[in-house]
């Protein structure tokens, strides 16, 4: 055979970045040996499979695309060889890629990721964050093997392993009317600000549990970044909802917050393990589905009350 797999493997790489550069980030390897493997496979065949583009990148001429497409298979089917031959060894061992819904990262990814390093060793874990919609087309494109999110809107091609519920409640600045309470009800809030998590079915899940409740929200503010409400509502903007409440009451800019409970009767999340139906596991992805239902069913999330 005139190629290597890491000749593949950077070509890939280029080609799905555009940028040598690019592409030597991602597999951690220079730019020269990058450029190496691509000029070595062109003379190898007497094909150009890139246009090179004075400062703006590469693009793929006809003949680099369709040696992309045999490219990635090949990828996959070394993959699965490797993968193999881990199951008939039954190591745990290797890279593990998985995702998380971005709200519950912080919360839960770092215990995880320092009980499984203590466990196993040999395994390289890489973690994704996102919102929902986005990790289920990771898990569907084989870019992560598992993710850890709420049931929210489970497509009919996943299956998931619920760990344990997590009921909604409300949270305050320190100097709000309601901040010395322990709990409330929507209605009671309904006529202040709300500051939404406007992310794919997070939104859709808030806005249920004001339908559940009968009444609808003043929303004064939509943010994809659960840190960004934290820090407005601290400082007196209003108030918001969510799910996991984490022990610390601070905000990235410290100040305080006041958590509430919610009086309604609400539909908590279930968080829990999604995976794609009828893929294998292998034995790491068995080893880290195990620890999480070890250290997470029935049990508080890390770092949360």
């Amino acid at each position: 055979m005139r190629f290597t797999l890491k000749q593949i493997a950077y070509f890939v790489a280029t080609a799905e970045t555009g940028s040598i550069t690019l592409a030597s980030e991602r597999v951690n390897i220079s730019q020269p040996s990058i450029s190496s493997a691509i000029t070595a496979l062109e003379e190898a065949y007497g094909i150009q499979l890139f246009i090179r583009h004075h400062a703006q990148g590469l693009s793929l001429t006809a003949e680099g695309q369709r040696f992309l497409r045999e490219a990635r298979a090949l990828l996959l089917q070394a993959e699965e060889v490797e993968n193999a031959a881990l199951v008939i060894s039954a190591r745990v061992a290797g890279p593990l890629e998985i995702g998380c819904l971005s709200t519950l990262f912080p919360l839960v990814i770092p215990e995880l990721l320092t009980q499984f390093k203590q466990r196993h060793e040999a395994v390289r874990v890489s973690a994704l964050a996102g919102h929902q919609t986005e990790l289920f087309e990771h898990l569907r494109a084989g870019r992560i093997s598992l993710l850890l999110t709420y049931d929210m809107a489970i497509p009919p091609d996943f299956d998931f392993i619920p760990l344990a519920p997590v009921p909604p409640y409300a949270f305050v600045g320190t100097t709000h009317p309601f901040a010395r309470r322990r709990s409330v009800t929507l209605r009671e809030l309904a006529e202040d600000n709300f500051l939404l998590l406007d992310l794919p079915q997070s939104r859709d899940y808030f806005f249920s549990l004001f339908r559940q409740a009968g009444v609808n929200p003043n929303i004064t503010g939509r943010y994809q970044y659960i840190d960004v409400i934290r820090s407005l509502v601290a400082r007196g903007e209003g108030y918001s909802l969510a799910n996991a409440q984490p022990k610390n009451t601070a905000t990235l800019d410290g100040r305080k917050l006041s958590y509430l409970a919610l009086e309604d009767t609400l539909r908590p999340l279930i968080y829990g393990i999604a995976l794609l139906k009828g893929l294998r596991r292998t034995p790491t992805a068995e080893a880290f589905i195990g620890l999480c239902q070890e250290l997470l069913r029935n049990k508080p999330l890390p770092g949360t009350r």
